[in-house]
């Protein structure tokens, strides 16, 4: 025939036993993953996980070639955009040369890579340290806490702030806030004291953000007015307490920016009683807010600092303590005080080091606070028109959209961002004639506050493509028709939902036009 349409009927047999093979592949993982993956890691948070196949800069892809825009970058492990070719290029040629070596013995990589981190800090901060390295985050806190009991005399006790995340493991999981991670774990005896972070936009009324934080401080001092507040001794002028463990800007607990006086008037109380002040750069260091550590913000230099995440990227797993000469020289915290199979492992350091070359050579901290305030410009803009959006703020490229009840744009709604998030996993999201998904994590004292941690490599372009895509999801999470949902679990953790729920077709938005510097960015042609 010549007509065409047994050319377009083949054509369409063809698409649809495509789809139909994808869906039998995924189904058939799936299978297998019910019956032989434990659910005790962070996946089942959604009775359906997604699967992705691929991953380039902000994208990740499935393997129907779905494109899904995310801005939460695997927890912020991967600043520097997925598939980096400077780093990938390292941890190759690594491969190639020295891939595998036992933790006792040394190789460069390693070495430079102390050397590069402590010599920043001594530069910033002013005092002579040493790094101690580990393969994850919550492993580097459970060293840092050996650190601190060290260096105290065996005081086992912390502090810890209401809203703070530090790990799962027995160690971490006692100085992080949220009792659902030890309920079934028995009774930890050296759980933290948690205290109030200056979390202004649901702190008392009346206070200027400046105010509460010099409030939450003065509360905090006065548990050193009296023995009888059960934390000092005054005729030794000893504390109880070891330690506080701070994030500079809260990351589970929903990015939480401090005044910038909190930290300083915080620090003199801890010094002022023998204290340490521990930071964990975990989710916010390597220039996630725009320096390379997020304390620098704050004027305060820390006695320890622990890291991970993305000092390689979300490659080769790698964390690490940085503390004080004092507090780690070999004649205070000797050989073999820890040890992990594949710390300081030559695939890690190898990518680190070349992240940190990479750090050193470009001016990330323009880069991204340039980035972050056009980003944080467009969250004010959709505040302004969506009155499900409660406060926006945010500090280079860690930004955060407190998602509320419309009717006082005040009350938590986690109804609503979990909708959201489901929606993003639809990958029907239409802007100019293209359809995307879009990857979202979830965090809050009320897990209603979308954390937005996106590729610090990300263009203007795609920040454009955020906010229209974040506009067209909230008008269409915010509809009364939306119908409820109804097969998702309880939320178990600190990373987003990604429940896919069939519903509503997309709606035909527009994004908006940008001008800056007299130029259009319109990214969607």
């Amino acid at each position: 025939m010549d007509d065409g349409f047994p050319r377009l009927a083949t054509a369409d047999a063809v698409q649809a036993a495509s789809r139909a093979s994808l869906a039998a592949e995924e189904a058939r993982l799936l299978a297998l993953e019910a019956e032989y993956c434990s659910h005790g890691d962070t996946v089942h948070y959604t009775q359906f996980p997604k699967i992705f196949s691929g991953c380039e800069g902000s994208f990740m892809l499935d393997a129907a070639g779905n494109r899904f825009l995310d801005l939460q970058m695997w927890y912020s492990a991967v600043n520097f955009g997925y598939a980096n070719p400077r780093l990938n290029n390292a941890l190759k040629r690594q491969i190639d040369t020295l891939p595998q070596v036992a933790s006792q013995y040394l190789h460069r990589e390693k070495i430079e890579l102390a050397a590069m981190i402590a010599k920043d800090a001594e530069a910033k901060f002013g005092a002579k340290g040493r790094v101690h390295f580990n393969v994850g985050g919550a492993q580097a806190v459970e060293d840092s806490l050996k650190l601190v009991r060290n260096a105290s005399n065996g005081k086992s006790l912390m502090f810890a702030f209401e809203g703070g995340y530090h790990g799962r493991t027995l160690g971490a999981s006692a100085i992080t806030s949220s009792y659902r991670y030890r309920r079934r774990f028995g009774h930890f005896g050296e759980r933290a004291h948690f205290i109030p972070f200056p979390y202004h936009f649901r702190g008392p009324k009346g206070m200027s953000k400046e105010e509460y934080g010099e409030h939450c401080v003065q509360q905090f001092a006065r548990l050193f007015e009296s023995e009888y507040n059960g934390v000092w001794d005054p005729k030794v002028g000893q504390a109880e307490y070891a330690a506080f463990y701070v994030e500079p800007l809260q990351g589970t607990g929903g990015y939480v920016i401090p005044p910038p006086n909190f930290f300083t008037g915080l620090k003199k109380v801890l010094d002022d009683h023998g204290i340490l002040m521990v930071v964990d750069e975990i989710q916010m260091g390597f220039y996630r807010t725009g320096k390379l550590w997020s304390i620098e913000h704050f004027g305060v230099t820390p006695d320890v600092i622990v890291f991970g995440k993305a000092v390689t990227n979300g490659l080769n797993p790698l964390s690490g303590v940085w503390a004080k000469e004092a507090l780690i020289n070999p004649t205070v915290f000797p050989p073999g005080s820890t040890h992990s199979t594949f710390n300081a492992n030559p695939l890690g350091t190898a990518v680190a080091l070349e992240a940190m070359k990479m750090m050193e050579e470009e001016d990330y901290e323009t880069m991204v606070m340039a980035k972050g305030a056009y980003f944080l410009d467009g969250l004010k803009d959709l505040q302004k028109r969506h009155k499900i959006v409660g406060e926006v703020d945010g500090l280079g490229m860690a930004l955060r959209i407190e998602i509320c009840e419309p009717h006082d744009s005040y009350t938590p709604s986690k109804r609503l961002v979990d909708l959201m998030c489901d929606e993003g996993m639809k990958a029907d999201l239409e802007i100019a004639g293209k359809r995307y998904g879009l990857v979202l994590d979830i965090g809050g004292y009320y897990k209603n506050v979308i954390t937005l941690a996106p590729a610090l490599t990300m263009s203007y372009a795609e920040i454009d493509l955020a906010i229209a895509l974040l506009d067209q999801l909230f008008t269409r999470a915010a509809k009364p028709r939306f119908p409820a949902r109804t097969r998702c679990r309880q939320r178990a953790g600190d990373h987003g939902d990604l429940l896919r729920v069939r519903g509503l077709s997309p709606l035909d938005r527009q994004p908006r036009l940008w001008r800056r510097g007299g130029r259009d960015h319109r990214p969607f042609r």
